[in-house]
């Protein structure tokens, strides 16, 4: 975790936060991101003459278009890696620090969104050692192998088998391709054991839905056109 955070209230009282579906900020986590629209260069540009915090949340039906709905929760980022190109591009990775419950959104002259986050309910983000994680490994495994099988999707088989449990299902929830409500759930998973049971499911009801699509097309006695 990066340093200076041991406690909410080390946490800012005010955050930018930039909306982006279907990118997933785990604490402790890092998410590389690309960064060229004008009013995002401006948000990097303040938050990096500042505290360097910004807070990464998906959004949700509603609102309008520029400015649409935002999710309940968000996790808030540390700047831990900076570069700009010769166009004009920000190529940065954010820490993952805590998650936050979206709070009052106020109305400021900044190009970009900003809110007041509660940190409170997710406290245990800011320890210093996560919870071990609980996990059945050979089934999960199982169901890694079912649904990668199912989406034609290659892994270095070998690494997943001897990852250590956390490092392997954050790595997954952020580089599998589910959908923004599938990784906000992910999201708001209370602990990284109940993280892992969620994506878990994932992976087993998705693999469920692809054997049930193959035997259906296979049937021969079913009466719809082919």
């Amino acid at each position: 975790m990066p340093a200076g955070y041991r406690k909410v209230s080390d946490l800012p009282a005010l955050i930018p936060v930039f909306p982006l579906d279907g990118a997933l900020l785990l604490p402790g986590c890092q998410l590389p991101l690309q960064i060229f629209e004008p009013r995002y260069l401006n948000m990097i540009d303040d938050a990096m003459s500042g505290a360097r915090l910004i807070g990464m949340i998906q959004t949700t039906p509603g609102g309008e278009r520029i400015r649409p709905m935002l999710a309940g929760v968000g996790c808030v980022g540390r700047i831990t890696s900076y570069a700009e190109t010769g166009d004009g591009r920000y190529l940065i990775t954010l820490t993952g620090v805590c998650r936050f419950r979206a709070g009052e959104e106020l109305a400021l002259p900044t190009p970009y969104r900003q809110l007041r986050p509660d940190f409170a309910p997710f406290a245990a983000d800011l320890e210093a050692e996560e919870p071990p994680m609980v996990l059945d490994r050979s089934r999960f495994l199982a169901a890694l192998k079912r649904y990668l099988e199912h989406r034609g999707i290659g892994i270095d088989w070998n690494a997943a088998e001897q990852a250590p449990v956390a490092a392997l299902v954050n790595s997954l929830a952020f580089g599998l391709p589910l959908d923004p409500a599938e990784k906000q759930a992910l999201l708001e998973a209370p602990t990284p054991t109940e993280r892992a049971r969620v994506l878990s499911a994932l992976l087993e009801i998705d693999a469920a839905g692809g054997m049930a699509t193959t035997m259906t097309s296979r049937d021969p006695c079913s009466r719809e056109p082919p």
